[in-house]
């Protein structure tokens, strides 16, 4: 039976007056006679009860079941099983094309998939020891803080969702839908985009992209400062979110934690500042971090951080360089349109790149970028063939879904709802 916090009041469904428990139980003496004292109930204690949350439930955001151990309400034991959702990505990966995985990387953390896609791409680029041309390095910068927006903002709408605040999910859906216009303009798709290659991009920027971003981002940190003004001292929400869920800054470390759930902790870390790429190293931006690492810091470092991508692309947009978006290779990038159709040789190298694709050299490799919720890496293995001969990905929400038992463990049903949220795991890339 889960009770219904409100401004401080606990009030159960078995009550709805409101009265307190010790009324009730005072009552209940009564019932039975006077000489029943009310200290004959202070040793009765509820039976163990397992359930089963999830991994139809909509607060496990996807296929996830945690199966929790209560005594009444509280929970004693929580054990998160993520075998329902099994593609086995790592191994289809070792029987395709470099290219033709990418848009595999799409269905991992589908929130995000233009970051997905630029870790890919970084990871074997690295693996074949070529660098993307400065225009495309530009380009996923801006694809990536785009991506990184748009995850909180659906992280944020979900839970505030989730603990009854439902005004703010329409809110920051308003702002989704502009993102998804300006990543259909771009890639032609909303969702699944595949949109970067081995060495550069698909495409250029179309017409008015830019100035979509530009127009975007005026208007962005007003939002921000409203959804803020909405919850953040909200009596409510601070309730349901401070001092719950706290993760040490010790034990965010050991238990591998990346991203805002580790910043939230105390952690400066951001793979952008520590092993820069795509030119993050001459961006200015802010690593936020938090001092308790509860659900309400979880929140404060997600909002500040879209308060920073916004900066981010206001100094990237303004120094996208002209000039190629892929590699001159024609090995590794498709030739011109105007060149397949003119030259056998171009031709040629069109046919081949698509069927066969390209070999990479003998070695092995590992590449990581700060996607939305953490550490999205890539280990590859090349025997020198066109596909890895090994894979691992290396998946925030997988290794963040470690944390909930340590987090949950004596704290109500609610709360649970609440801490599983504030992790922000997507089950696209806990597929294992």
């Amino acid at each position: 039976m889960t009770s219904i916090r409100c401004a401080g009041i606990s009030r159960s469904p078995a009550d709805p007056a409101g009265r307190s428990g010790e009324h009730l139980r005072k009552q209940m003496v009564g019932m039975v006679g006077e000489e029943k004292k009310a200290h004959e109930f202070d040793d009765l204690e509820g039976e163990e009860v397992v359930l089963n949350m999830g991994p139809q439930h909509p607060a496990t955001h996807g296929v996830l079941q945690v199966v929790l151990r209560l005594n009444g309400e509280t929970v004693i034991s929580a054990k998160p099983v993520v075998g329902y959702l099994h593609r086995g990505m790592e191994k289809i990966a070792e029987n395709m094309t470099y290219h033709q995985f990418i848009p595999y990387t799409d269905r991992l953390d589908y929130l995000a998939p233009l970051s997905n896609n630029t870790g890919f791409a970084l990871a074997v680029e690295k693996l074949i020891g070529v660098e993307a041309p400065p225009r495309a390095q530009a380009i996923r910068v801006t694809i990536c803080e785009l991506s990184r927006i748009s995850a909180h903002l659906l992280w944020l709408g979900t839970q505030a969702l989730d603990l009854g605040a439902a005004s703010v999910f329409f809110h920051t859906f308003r702002e989704r839908e502009t993102l998804y216009n300006l990543f259909e303009m771009l890639t032609g798709t909303r969702l699944t985009t595949s949109y970067t290659r081995v060495g550069g991009l698909f495409q250029d920027l179309p017409e008015n992209f830019l100035v979509g971003v530009r127009d975007f981002i005026r208007e962005f940190t007003s939002k921000v400062d409203e959804w803020e003004g909405l919850l953040t001292r909200n009596r409510i929400w601070m309730e349901r979110t401070q001092d719950i869920g706290v993760l040490s800054k010790e034990d965010a470390v050991a238990l591998s934690m990346t991203g805002p759930n580790l910043r939230a902790s105390g952690v400066e870390w951001d793979l952008r500042k520590a092993d820069p790429y795509c030119g993050y190293d001459e961006l200015e931006f802010e690593v936020p971090t938090g001092s308790v690492g509860d659900v309400y810091d979880r929140y404060l470092v997600r909002l500040e951080e879209m308060r920073q991508s916004t900066g981010i692309l206001r100094q990237i947009i303004d120094r996208i360089p002209d000039g190629p978006i892929c590699v001159d290779n024609l090995k590794l990038s498709l030739p011109v349109k105007d060149g397949v159709l003119t030259k056998m040789e171009d031709l040629i190298h069109q046919f081949m790149l698509v069927t066969e694709g390209f070999t990479a050299p003998e070695g092995e490799i590992y590449r990581s970028i700060e996607a939305p919720k953490g550490e999205l890496g890539f280990y590859i293995v090349s025997t020198g063939g066109k596909s890895p001969y090994r894979m691992h990905i290396r998946s925030p929400s997988f290794i963040s879904l470690q944390a909930v038992p340590k987090l949950v463990e004596g704290r109500s049903i609610s709360d649970v709802i609440a801490i599983i949220a504030s992790l922000d795991p997507v089950m696209g890339e806990v597929d294992r």
